[in-house]
């Protein structure tokens, strides 16, 4: 069964997630699509503004009625700092092929990842596009990525969680769900 992994901090999870997991679905075609919210980012300790379970409720609401998709509390149960090598080591136990996708950002600190050749070992790299400011440096795991030509997302959690701390509309960048969700639970105030 070939899965593909999408990790991150989801922190808010908005229509750029969204759509990126539509486009993985369509392009990629695997049998599921497994959401990875982490309990800890590596490269994001001490940023994260919302507890670990109310990021899982926040995915749920927003992909309701997605088919193929499902949301993992692995990393969440696990606790600590998610390394994606030890994410990877579990599911490999479950899926014979795995598909770990990524944006284009992540890619060019690859190198500096927990134990970047052993994520190689057990997955299939693929890439999305983000929008990228300039001529990047890359690194030797370019050569072994796969490339999508997904969408160019403009939207980051960073500045939406900006927005609702200054209380300015984020309509446009989150499902009215997840948006209700921040409201009820007071999320991302100042």
């Amino acid at each position: 069964m070939k899965v593909a992994i999408f990790g991150g901090s989801f922190d808010p999870v908005h229509k750029g997630h969204i759509r990126n997991a539509e486009y993985i679905l369509w392009e990629r075609k695997p049998e599921k699509l497994i959401l990875v919210p982490a309990y800890i980012s590596p490269f994001k300790q001490g940023i994260q503004a919302a507890d670990a379970h109310h990021r899982l409720q926040m995915l749920s609401i927003a992909f309701t009625g997605l088919g193929n998709v499902e949301i993992s509390d692995f990393e969440i149960n696990r606790e600590g700092i998610s390394f994606t090598v030890d994410t990877l080591r579990h599911f490999s136990k479950i899926y014979s092929e795995i598909e770990l996708i990524i944006g284009y950002d992540n890619l060019l600190s690859f190198d500096r990842w927990h134990e970047p050749d052993e994520i190689i070992k057990m997955c299939k790299l693929i890439v999305l596009r983000r929008k990228i400011d300039g001529n990047m440096p890359d690194n030797k795991y370019f050569e072994q990525a796969v490339f999508l030509n997904s969408p160019l997302i403009n939207i980051s959690s960073s500045e939406i969680r900006n927005r609702l701390v200054k209380k300015l509309p984020v309509e446009e960048f989150i499902p009215h769900g997840v948006i209700e969700y921040i409201k009820q639970k007071k999320l991302y105030s100042a």
